[in-house]
């Protein structure tokens, strides 16, 4: 049988967020007791409390996954987009963000008379570049199976599950039934394990989708360790190093593991002054996704990611400032 060619290659799932993203001091997180370095939820109020407490701010659209895709269609991948806000202000600019960019997207909006709002991060960046990440999930909490667009699900190489969105009420429902529209199709379904707070509160719906054929893992080392019980990296990719698996591990400026079929493959960093980490993991996918729906080995498609990473955290923002593709053109 000759395998029919999908329409997209890469649809993504995930928390559709807006990110606010400001310089702080270190000394404005003590004052607020924010945990450096990670995601915590918070209300609304709260949100609405930060906020008014920053100054210089930068509103652009957010959520990992959705960057990874925004980041993939100016690489020009065809990709669409699930992922819930709603009918306000923000929510119609974050649209709008995404069709600019010619990325499907059609995920139907909250009513605006809802009690939420769209979803926003505020993002507090440190001098170090790390970011501090405070998530009002709003709209995006309310992904529900019925937002599964088998027009896309159905008609792509591959689909990008965001751990996070592991958080809500009808969410992880919502992802069996994307995996199992874009598995019978034909397709393969690769996901971000985004935090370890995260994986901790759902480790076992994580291993279950694992277990339920999963192609492609991206995590940090933290993520990863989290996932598999154990302070050892070596011991975790042994773990999950089975079967046809990949599992991409980022080490931050110590560069990528590249893990499948018992082999480790190790790319280094591209090295980069850190202005703002927000998006590197993101762009990192991205970038490893180029190289993989375009048929590069796995070494390429990491330095790919790793380029792509360099790039987004030499400036505030977690997507491409310049054209990757020329440069994605000179290491091919």
């Amino acid at each position: 049988m000759i395998p029919v060619k999908k329409k997209l290659q890469v649809v993504g799932v995930g928390n559709a967020i807006v990110d606010i993203l400001c310089k702080v001091e270190y000394q404005l997180l003590d004052d607020l007791e924010i945990t450096p370095g990670i995601m915590q939820l918070i209300d609304l109020p709260r949100a609405r409390k930060l906020y008014s407490l920053l100054e210089n701010t930068k509103e652009v659209g957010g959520g990992s996954v959705a960057n990874t895709i925004a980041g993939l269609a100016m690489l020009g991948i065809s990709s669409a987009y699930i992922g819930k806000v709603k009918d306000d202000h923000l929510g119609k600019i974050y649209a709008s963000d995404l069709h600019s960019l010619g990325v499907g997207y059609k995920t139907e909006m909250a009513p605006s008379d809802e009690s939420y709002e769209t979803g926003r991060s505020v993002v507090m960046v440190t001098p170090d570049g790390e970011r501090s990440m405070n998530t009002y999930l709003g709209a995006a909490e309310f992904l529900t199976p019925a937002d599964m667009d088998s027009q896309f699900l159905c008609n792509t190489d591959w689909i990008y599950l965001e751990g996070y969105r592991f958080d809500g009420p009808e969410c992880q429902k919502a992802f069996r039934i994307a995996f199992d529209m874009c598995k019978n199709s034909g397709g393969k379904v690769a996901m971000a394990l985004s935090d370890p707070f995260c994986i901790k509160r759902h480790r076992g719906a994580f291993w279950n989708l694992i277990h339920s054929g999963i192609d492609l893992i991206f995590g940090n080392r933290l993520e990863i360790l989290s996932l598999c019980q154990t302070d050892d990296l070596t011991k975790a990719l042994t773990m999950l190093n089975k079967d046809n698996l990949l599992v991409v591990t980022t080490l931050s400026e110590e560069g990528v593991i590249v893990s499948t079929k018992g082999k480790n493959i190790r790319v280094e960093a591209s090295p980069t002054k850190i202005v703002d980490a927000t998006g590197a993991g993101d762009q990192f996918a991205a970038g490893f996704f180029y190289g993989l729906v375009n048929g590069l080995d796995l070494e390429i498609s990491a330095n790919l990611g790793c380029m792509a990473a360099g790039e987004v955290i030499g400036h505030i923002g977690p997507r491409p400032e310049i054209n990757l593709l020329e440069r994605f053109q000179e290491k091919i």
